[in-house]
C-alpha cells in the first residue's frame, strides 16, 4: 500500500501520533485481540481502546469483527495492513492507456522443479496427494488457489500487452507469500528469490514469525498449517529493484530486455542450498489474508 503524505490522507497519518495506537498495532501484529485484552495489555480503561481501534479502523490498518463470547458479543480485533510505504514526493499520473494489468491465479504457472514437502489445493479440496511432485503436473493444477514446496521454484507467464511503440518505465508484481507447510512454526526463515526474464532481481528472507492464526479467506474446509502469509510488492523500474520500496539489486527495468511480442518469464525460488531453505507459500483468492492472485502491473511511456 502507497500512502502520499498529504493532508487528504490525515487519517491515516494521524494514526503514528499516538504512542497508545502505535503499541496497539504491536500487540496485534502477534495476534488478534479483543477489546477486553487490549485494554488489560494496556492498562487504559475500554472505552478509550474502544475510540482508538475505531480510528484504526477507519484508516484500514486494523479491521474488526464482532463474534459471540462467554459473555455475548465481544469485538475481535486484527491487524488489516502488513506494510504501507510513504510517498512524499508525488509523481504526475501517468496516462491510463499506457498502463497494462494482469491478474494471474497462483496455480496458472507455466514450469516448476520442486522438492517435498509439497501440495496444492482449490478453494474446495486438495489437488492430488501431499508431498507428491508429480501432481504439479495434474491439470487439475491450474485450479489450485494456494500451493508450496519446500524447495526449487516455479516460474509463470505474465502476457506483455504493450505495443510496438512503447518504452517499459516499471513493472510491479504483487502476491500474498510465505515459507512452506511449518509457516506457523515461529524462527522458521526463508530466502525467497525473484526472478524477471531470467535476472535475479532480490532475494526477500521471510521472518518466519507469522501465519499461526486462521486467514481471512482461508476455507472452513483447511485443516493444514498453512493459513496466511505476507504481501510483498516487487517494483523494477529505471533506478533498480525493490521490494516494498527497499532497493534490493541494480537491475532496471532496461535490462529485463521487455518486448511487445514476448511473454514475461517471472520465477519464485527458493535454493536448496539457501542460508535459510524454508520453502514457498503461494495464496491466491480464496486463501490467506488478501483476496487477490499474483497481481501484475506494467507501465509503459
Amino acid at each position: 500500500m502507497e500512502v502520499e503524505v498529504s493532508s487528504r490522507n490525515m487519517k491515516f497519518l494521524e494514526c503514528f501520533s499516538s504512542q497508545t495506537r502505535v503499541k496497539m498495532i504491536e500487540l496485534l501484529s502477534v495476534q488478534p485481540m479483543n477489546i477486553k485484552s487490549l485494554s488489560q495489555a494496556l492498562d487504559i480503561k475500554s472505552p478509550i481502546v474502544t475510540r482508538h481501534i475505531h480510528m484504526l479502523e477507519e484508516a484500514g490498518i486494523v479491521r474488526c469483527e464482532s463474534v459471540a463470547g462467554k459473555r455475548g458479543m465481544q469485538k475481535i480485533c486484527y491487524l488489516q495492513l502488513t506494510q504501507a510505504m510513504l510517498i512524499f514526493k508525488s509523481v504526475p499520473a501517468m496516462d491510463e492507456s499506457k498502463r497494462y494489468t494482469v491478474s494471474l491465479p497462483v496455480g496458472h504457472y507455466s514450469s516448476y522443479q520442486i522438492k517435498p514437502t509439497c501440495g496444492l489445493a482449490s478453494d474446495t479440496q486438495m489437488i492430488g496427494m501431499c508431498d507428491d511432485p508429480r501432481y504439479f503436473a495434474d491439470p487439475e493444477h491450474v485450479s489450485a488457489k494456494v500451493l508450496w514446496f519446500g524447495s526449487g521454484y516455479v516460474e509463470y507467464r505474465i502476457p506483455n500487452y504493450m505495443v510496438n511503440n512503447e518504452t517499459p518505465e516499471s513493472l510491479e508484481i504483487s502476491m500474498e507469500i510465505c515459507s512452506e507447510t511449518p509457516c506457523s512454526v515461529s524462527h522458521l526463515p526463508s530466502d525467497i528469490s525473484f526472478m524477471v526474464n531470467g535476472a535475479c532481481i532480490g532475494t526477500w528472507t521471510y521472518p518466519g514469525d507469522f501465519g499461526s492464526t486462521r486467514g481471512t479467506y482461508t476455507p472452513e474446509w483447511w485443516y493444514k498449517n498453512i493459513h496466511h502469509g505476507l504481501i510483498k510488492t516487487i517494483r523494477v523500474n529505471k533506478q533498480g529493484s525493490f521490494i516494498d520500496g527497499i532497493q534490493v539489486s541494480d537491475i532496471t527495468i532496461d535490462q529485463l530486455m521487455l518486448a511487445y511480442d514476448k511473454e514475461i518469464l517471472f520465477r519464485i525460488s527458493c535454493s536448496a542450498t539457501a542460508k535459510n531453505c524454508g520453502g514457498v507459500t503461494l495464496f491466491g483468492k480464496g486463501f490467506g489474508n488478501y483476496n487477490q492472485d499474483i497481481e501484475v502491473t506494467l507501465r509503459c511511456l
